[in-house]
């Protein structure tokens, strides 16, 4: 990433969740289950690493639908007004965007992908994302391991409960 231009990912939310399969399964039981898993790990995904991400879910469908925006854990999630797809309000972001932003747009619909491409941004197909997020979730995990280690690593760790007393008389004294 270059250093003065943020980045963006931009999620065409539904073809994410119908592409991954666990996100996939949970929308047969509950749709509403999986659009908050869906946020629940771009969440943990753009904290890790720094990457602004906007899902955009469609309710194009919706009668009498506007767009409404909103901050769920951290991240912007978008859904679209009636008559608007993902696809059209990621364009018009891109359009407003320029090429002033490193942007990817994260779907596996080749149409969309073509476009973004012509528009500046870069594509990401949603098992390219899954492997990306997969790779990130790793990462957090060892982080996190070195993290423990490290505290175990401490003085305080390493020394017996009469020396860890003996220093807290000193402490005190002090």
């Amino acid at each position: 990433m270059a250093k003065n231009k943020k980045e963006y990912l931009f999620i065409d939310a539904y073809n994410i969740i119908n592409s991954w399969a666990k996100l996939k399964e949970l929308s047969r039981l509950s749709l509403d289950t999986a659009r908050n898993e869906l946020i629940e790990i771009m969440s943990e995904y753009q904290s890790f690493t720094g990457i602004n991400v906007i899902i955009v879910f469609d309710a194009h469908l919706v009668k009498g639908s506007n767009t409404k925006e909103e901050d769920v854990y951290g991240l912007s999630v978008v859904y679209t007004k009636e008559h608007e797809t993902a696809d059209r309000y990621i364009e018009r972001k891109l359009d407003q965007m320029g090429r002033n932003k490193i942007v990817r747009v994260a779907t596996s619909d080749w149409t969309e992908q073509q476009v973004v491409l012509g528009r500046g941004g870069t594509r990401i197909s949603a098992r390219e994302l899954e492997i990306e997020v997969n790779r990130v979730k790793i990462s957090i995990k060892k982080q996190k391991e070195k993290e423990v280690k490290y505290k175990k690593d401490s003085l305080g760790e390493r020394l017996n409960k009469e020396i860890l007393e003996k220093f807290e008389k000193i402490r005190r004294k002090s």
